[in-house]
């Protein structure tokens, strides 16, 4: 019987990106001496995606004597060391791969900080494979995204796939574009009207994995 897939988000899935960028941003402003009113305006930089230009541009505006090459470095580690994956989840993704899924992180995101995030956490040791937009030019909700994550994981795209994921357009809108099924993390916000629905919506990480695991279960049974 073919494994079947599960693709996961990272950033506000898997982990709490929002949270860490909160705390970074404050302990930024106070270590380079800005304004308490900066640190909106810091985190605001940062908040849908950061790449070494972003730290360009910070340097740039605060007139930091710090080179861009080390900000960005402080920030990969910081970040890296604030976000969290919850011991639920890490669970989670084991007893996913003990019922026979092959279990993948499909991100967008600068190579470097996205698999530091992967280490810190312990996720990187219980996926099948990760694969970042940066690594080949490949953003979600581009299929092509989705089918190089499925690669890395051993497999093709094809009937069967999930897609797990807190952004209604790059993970929910990506993935059903690319013919996998949906599950959406709500984490209490209302879905956008004019867009077509996920298949599943869940409140967190979790709750999708035991989703999942209902799933293979009942799939096992259809195929015995």
């Amino acid at each position: 019987m073919q494994r079947l897939l599960v693709l996961f988000d990272l950033d506000n899935t898997l982990v709490d990106r929002q949270r860490a960028l909160a705390d970074w941003a404050a302990e930024f402003t106070t270590r380079h001496g800005l304004e308490d009113e900066e640190q909106a305006h810091v985190l605001d930089m940062v908040a849908e995606r950061a790449y070494p230009s972003t730290f360009d541009v910070i340097r740039a505006r605060y007139q930091l004597a710090t080179s861009t090459a080390e900000l960005w470095r402080v920030y990969v580690t910081e970040i890296a060391a604030m976000v969290s994956c919850p011991p639920e989840v890490l669970d989670g993704l084991d007893e996913l791969r003990v019922a026979d899924w092959r279990v993948g992180v499909a991100t967008n995101g600068a190579v470097d900080i996205q698999r530091a995030k992967l280490r810190a956490t312990g996720i990187a040791e219980r996926v099948d494979g990760v694969f970042v937009s940066e690594e080949a030019d490949a953003r979600k909700p581009q299929t092509r995204h989705f089918a190089l994550a499925a690669a890395r994981c051993g497999t093709v795209l094809g009937d069967g796939g999930w897609m797990v994921g807190d952004n209604p357009v790059n993970d929910i809108g990506g993935g059903r574009s690319a013919g996998l099924n949906t599950i959406w993390i709500g984490n209490d916000r209302s879905w956008p009207p004019d867009d077509p629905g996920p298949d599943h919506t869940v409140p967190h990480a979790r709750a999708a994995i035991d989703l999942l695991l209902l799933h293979s279960a009942d799939h096992a049974r259809t195929m015995a």
